[in-house]
């Protein structure tokens, strides 16, 4: 029996794709592994978010290398549809799969013989046209489930329409299937995952469904006691998406809304489908019905024409919301997309200080929505995550909470009142969490 082993790079989708090609590997008969556990087969899996995906990848397969110098190593992923010769020539790299290949490696490898040189098989984007059902397990509390792949957007800092294809969906029976299965193994929290996921619903380039009707048919599915939505764009979250979560038990109140730029100029040379004023109009609409949810938000600085005004724009619109942490990414330069070839060029030192700064604000924001909540009452799922005897779980509008250790409430739900906040920024509940064990 062949042991395989796997790395993750990137976002919650592709830690569902990673986790279903593990699957897959299982039910050959191959045993899953830990990273460091001598593996004759390692997989990592790839991102292309930003210009460090060559640099990861190569510190990757070097370690990889330390453990089990012999190993046969795969790369899939983004960055293997977009660079797979690149990669191919990193030391120690035997194949590398692009996105319509990833989900049959296992077929195409099949032996897994280390040959002279890298193998690449790599097809144009144009033929991952398939939805590949996948989801998490087993890896923690909760569960990622994709629904959506792929996006038709054209922004003019992304690779992902490249790196993925077009947009496709599963279909809500089959989303719900899975859901039923994940419920069935007890896990109690879904994710629900895409890359553009409010797009949700198009089959063969038409649309047939919708994101609303799919959220509408989980909320019925009986086991599963949380589902969460991952990232969605302002435009597609629509008035009866954000209703519909404010009155359902089990969708929580947490929203994750990319808003990259509070300057319009710069939404537009981007090339975004709306300007701060619908995302300020979303806000406000979720909040007018949920006070105490919790909002996320993706910002980009430094793209190519983002004068010093236009960033004191974006950081007093960010300041003025009321959203509750921040996801900043300084502008990276990506091939064979518009934005690089754009005039006005930010120096990366000014990439930096800008979003240092937003990094400052993104804490004080933190820490101002969990002081909001100090006082309140919430269940809290626990995870199996333990440190220096302390236990953490997330409560249903994110707040993260510390209690001591109990192996008991792994993966449980508690009442809990939180009291305070740590000197780790976390939420602490521990005096009401006593009181429940002893009544």
């Amino acid at each position: 029996m062949k042991k395989v082993a796997f790395y993750t790079l990137g976002c919650k989708l592709n830690y569902s794709e990673t986790s279903t090609i593990g699957r897959i590997f299982q039910e050959r008969g191959f045993e899953k592994v830990e990273f460091t556990e001598k593996p004759d087969i390692y997989v990592i899996n790839t991102c292309s978010v930003t210009d460090n995906a060559d640099k990861k990848c190569r510190k990757i397969v070097k370690e990889a290398l330390k453990h089990s110098p012999n190993a046969f190593i795969t790369i899939v992923g983004c960055y293997a549809q977009l660079k797979p010769k690149e990669i191919s020539e990193i030391p120690g790299v035997d194949a590398v799969l692009g996105a319509a290949e990833k989900f049959q490696l296992v077929d195409i490898l099949e032996t897994f013989e280390k040959k002279d040189k890298a193998e690449v098989f790599a097809s144009p984007i144009s033929e991952a046209n398939t939805f590949h059902n996948s989801y998490s397990f087993g890896d923690r509390t909760r569960t990622f489930l994709k629904v959506q792949d792929g996006c038709d957007y054209s922004c003019s800092f992304c690779t992902i329409p490249m790196a993925r294809g077009n947009s496709r969906s599963d279909s809500i029976a089959n989303v719900v299937a899975s859901a039923e299965e994940i419920a069935a193994s007890g896990v109690k929290e879904i994710v629900l995952t895409g890359v553009n996921t409010g797009d949700f619903g198009l089959q063969n380039g038409k649309r047939v469904e919708s994101f609303y009707e799919l959220v509408q048919e989980l909320d019925k599915i009986e086991g599963i006691n949380r589902f969460r939505i991952s990232s969605v764009e302002p435009n597609l979250l629509k008035d009866e998406i954000i209703e519909f979560v404010a009155q359902s038990s089990r969708f929580m109140p947490h929203f994750h809304v990319p808003l990259q730029s509070g300057s319009n100029k710069i939404l537009k040379l981007m090339r975004r489908r709306y300007q701060r004023e619908l995302y300020a109009d979303r806000v406000d609409k979720i909040k007018a019905l949920m006070p105490h949810c919790c909002i996320g938000v993706d910002v980009i600085v430094g793209f190519p024409g983002e004068t010093e005004e236009d960033f004191l724009e974006t950081y007093e619109f960010l300041n003025n919301l009321d959203v509750s942490y921040l996801h900043v990414f300084p502008y990276s330069e990506r091939d064979n997309t518009l934005a690089p070839e754009m005039s006005g060029k930010v120096s990366n030192k000014e990439r930096n200080r800008r979003a240092d700064m937003l990094r400052i604000l993104s804490e004080k924001k933190k820490r101002h929505f969990y002081e909001q909540n100090m006082g309140r009452e919430f269940r809290v799922l626990f995870e199996d995550d333990v440190k220096d005897g302390i236990m953490e779980g997330w409560t249903e509008n994110y707040v993260r909470v510390a209690v001591k250790y109990d192996p008991v409430l792994v993966n449980e739900t508690k009442h809990v009142r939180l009291t305070g906040i740590n000197s780790n920024g976390l939420a602490e509940a521990e005096e009401t969490y006593q009181e429940i064990l002893q009544h």
